[in-house]
């Protein structure tokens, strides 16, 4: 398979991972040697703990601070919360309910999943207050665009747009124990991926795509997004994802490392349990990390 990049595919900006308990999150990833954020507050009654890595993407592990107003703000029609909610009921408080890619204007963007029958509701603006590693903190701003398919209720998709910067040094953030440098794969699993071919094309703006007999697999700008059949997930990461209902699910996410032996060393003095497959350390679900983490050599 070939796979010739005829225009800028959206680059990757973060993964949206609904956790119980934000606390159990933060010494979760805390023992799988990542540094993590001070946690963040949303006006709209979540709360998260990111943690952020040197190609510009990040992970956010979302909780639920004040469910009264999680609720009260998902009846007015936030969609950021109804989602959460959504999910939270339809799947598991833990898991992978959100990938987001990076954008210069969340509201061109909204205007194009109306235009293409994929939004996913309205747009979302919001800001709140960054607090960096030294205890420093501004206010950051951002711009929310979402995009969906109506026969794949369990997995939401949004642009972000970064609308003030918060003017912290991250840089002690974006340094790692277990060698993490970034984002490298998104994986999400469906009876038939190919079925979800022109969504993927329109929301990464990407028209080319790796087609093999196990699913498909998209370019983000240097990351990639791949979609694979049940069989799929067996051959590649051992993963039973066999189900009756239609759709896709996010199953893992692949992260790379600078060097794959001193990553074992530090998971086997931590006596975290992984899978040593091909190359790629697989980590299964735990509570305060609902969705499975595979490890590469960058």
């Amino acid at each position: 398979m070939r796979m010739t990049e005829i225009t800028p595919s959206r680059a990757l900006d973060h993964l949206v991972l609904p956790v119980t308990d934000i606390d159990v999150a933060r010494r979760r990833y805390q023992q799988l040697g990542f540094t993590v954020a001070p946690d963040g507050q949303h006006p709209f009654g979540t709360e998260n703990c990111c943690i952020f890595f040197k190609d510009g993407t990040f992970l956010e592990p979302l909780g639920v601070a004040q469910r009264e107003t999680c609720e009260a703000k998902a009846q007015k029609g936030n969609t950021f919360v109804a989602n959460d909610q959504k999910f939270r009921f339809r799947r598991s408080d833990e898991g992978f309910s959100h990938l987001v890619v990076k954008t210069d204007d969340a509201k061109v963007d909204h205007q194009l999943y109306k235009s293409h029958g994929m939004s996913g509701g309205k747009m979302v603006r919001f800001s709140r207050r960054f607090k960096g590693p030294n205890g420093s903190d501004d206010k950051v701003a951002f711009a929310l665009a979402f995009a969906g398919d109506q026969r794949s209720p369990d997995s939401g998709f949004f642009s972000c747009e970064v609308v003030t910067q918060a003017k912290v040094d991250r840089g002690k953030l974006l340094d790692h124990e277990n060698g993490v440098l970034g984002l490298k794969e998104v994986i999400l699993s469906e009876v038939n991926p190919t079925d979800f071919q022109y969504f993927f094309q329109t929301y990464l703006n990407q028209r080319e795509m790796d087609v093999g007999s196990f699913g498909m697999s998209f370019n983000a700008a240097g990351s990639k997004v791949t979609v694979l059949s049940p069989d799929g997930m067996s051959a590649f990461y051992g993963m039973d994802c066999r189900r009756r209902e239609r759709g896709m699910l996010f199953e893992a996410f692949v992260l790379a490392v600078t060097d794959l032996r001193a990553t074992v060393e530090l998971l086997k003095s931590r006596q975290i349990t992984y899978q040593d497959r091909t190359d790629r350390l697989i980590i299964s679900p735990v509570a305060g990390q609902g969705t499975t983490l595979i490890l590469e050599e960058a």
